[in-house]
């Protein structure tokens, strides 16, 4: 008989004391820990080595009865609040990074329960914690340690399990994102996500769409999924959280390749793997939306997610080849590889159909993406300045930073300039500006006056640029699409650009 034996820790958090080079602050909750030790907890940090700086943690044994391990984390300064440099608040980010440390610190220890310090933040605190135990480890024999946690003490407990909510759903999208391509088909996406939003059926609508596609004359998108075996799937998602049944609603766009190979312009295959998580955008996307519903926000969000593969074969849509999108728009498709843009111009200008408040569409979309900004942010192209400000206010909470990038026309005449449609797939003079290129050719299938595009090649996957993120695929930016509806809702569409 296997006996589950359940080791108990806890993560506690410190603070560096101003004017002090070695100086350490204990949080509330460590300070009330400390006292019930008679000071013992004080008087180890001191003995056991030098000052905890931000993001470093300490492993104490045997001094409770309760928590056989208790790990110390350093939260660097205390209210160090936003960083105009960076964009991100800093105090918030610190949080999550040294909870994040202690918890994987305690789950390599084989500890299966941990109650967290709120660290002056329970909401940051539970976001460390949720995103730093993640590993994609299904398919393994060996998995880590299932560490479960909890809030330590009762404080502020709504903005613990609000936390939990955000960094579930960001897990949500690094899942599907992580499994290989033969696991996370475009039906099989479709089913992952229709079943994570059975809960909350009296809010949610859910349509997965096969003939459909056809039937609305999406040429892009269908141009694309030839080349494979498996079927396409237009996932269509309405979450209607607001009282009032009138309001706008919200439309996000994932683009939903779920592997690419390239098709005919076939890529070269070091790295290939990582394209099973091509299917960033509808992850995320998909995602923000099951959070959002999980946490019941007050607001109408339409979500769509064109899935399905790009692959070569003697059906697959040729280099010079001509297709025709919805809006009737044709299109000469020179580089089979710049297949996002034909799959999101079809879904864009379906969702022009509901007259949405404002349009964000989410995409790995181009590797000239990351070649500009790298992993630091996501590029955000818009025709809206409103908009903008709503996108960058949430990610500066999130620490999911957004960058804007430059909407010219001089990227427009490079997909308008073509000998054979009226568009052009790539653009036809240089490489040069890519991720801008590709965000002017989803502007010729975008009407609406608050639209977005935010390119997340960059932000796909992590090796060690976010601490509390292991080695893998990010799930970014899902908790900046899940923070900025609100905002939306409650501001004024404003300042559109030309």
């Amino acid at each position: 008989v296997c006996v589950c034996v359940c080791v108990q820790g806890l993560v506690l958090g410190v603070f560096e004391k101003e004017g002090e080079e070695d100086g350490l602050h204990l949080t509330e909750a460590a300070a009330g820990f400390d006292q019930t030790l008679s000071g013992k907890l004080s008087e180890l940090l001191k003995i056991s080595g030098p000052a905890l700086k931000q993001g470093k943690s300490r492993v104490f044994y045997g001094i409770h009865k309760d928590f056989p391990c208790v790990a110390v984390v350093g939260l660097g300064k205390n209210n160090e609040g936003v960083c105009g440099k960076e964009n991100w608040d800093t105090s918030k980010e610190n949080i999550r990074q040294a909870v994040s440390a202690g918890c994987r610190l305690l789950q390599d220890l084989e500890v299966n329960h941990v109650e967290v310090d709120a660290c002056g933040d329970a909401q940051s605190a539970a976001e460390g914690a949720a995103l730093g135990l993640f590993h994609y480890d299904q398919l393994k024999s060996k998995k880590k340690t299932k560490v479960t946690t909890q809030l330590h003490g009762s404080a502020d407990s709504a903005s613990w399990e609000k936390g939990v909510a955000y960094a579930e759903g960001q897990n949500l999208a690094r899942l599907l994102m992580e499994a290989p391509a033969n696991h996370i088909t475009p039906t099989a996406f479709a089913n992952t996500i229709e079943e994570k939003l059975g809960p909350h059926a009296e809010r949610v609508t859910i349509n997965k769409r096969f003939s459909w596609i056809e039937e609305q004359q999406m040429g892009a998108f269908l141009s694309v999924s030839r080349g494979s075996e498996e079927p396409p799937v237009f996932l269509e998602l309405h979450y209607n959280g607001s009282p009032d049944s009138k309001q706008a609603p919200l439309l996000l766009v994932g683009k939903g390749i779920t592997f690419d190979s390239g098709g005919i312009s076939l890529k070269p295959s070091p790295s290939m793997d990582a394209m099973r998580a091509d299917m960033g955008g509808a992850a995320t996307v998909c995602a923000s939306i099951v959070t959002a519903a999980a946490l019941k926000l007050p607001v109408n969000i339409i979500g769509l997610a064109p899935l399905c593969e790009n692959m070569p074969s003697g059906k697959a849509t040729k280099p010079g080849d001509v297709v025709r999108a919805k809006n009737g728009k044709t299109i000469q498709v020179d580089n089979t590889d710049a297949e996002g843009r034909l799959v999101l111009a079809d879904a864009l200008c379906y969702g022009h159909t509901f007259n949405p408040r404002a349009i964000v569409n989410v995409a790995t979309l181009t590797g000239a993406m990351d070649v500009a900004l790298g992993s630091a942010a996501t590029g955000v192209f818009t025709n809206s300045d409103w908009l903008w400000e709503q996108l960058h206010k949430a990610s500066v909470v999130t620490g999911d930073r957004v960058w804007r990038m430059p909407l010219f026309q001089h990227y427009t005449r490079q997909v308008t300039d073509c000998q054979l449609a009226d568009l052009n797939n790539i653009g036809k003079y240089s490489r040069s500006g890519g991720a801008c290129t590709a965000a002017a050719f989803l502007r010729e299938f975008v009407t609406a006056p608050h639209w977005a595009h935010l390119d997340i090649a960059g932000v796909m996957s992590n090796k060690d640029e976010v601490p509390y993120l292991r080695k893998g695929m990010s799930g970014r930016p899902t908790r900046t699409l899940v923070e900025f509806p609100m905002a939306t809702f409650r501001s004024p569409c404003t300042q559109t650009v030309s």
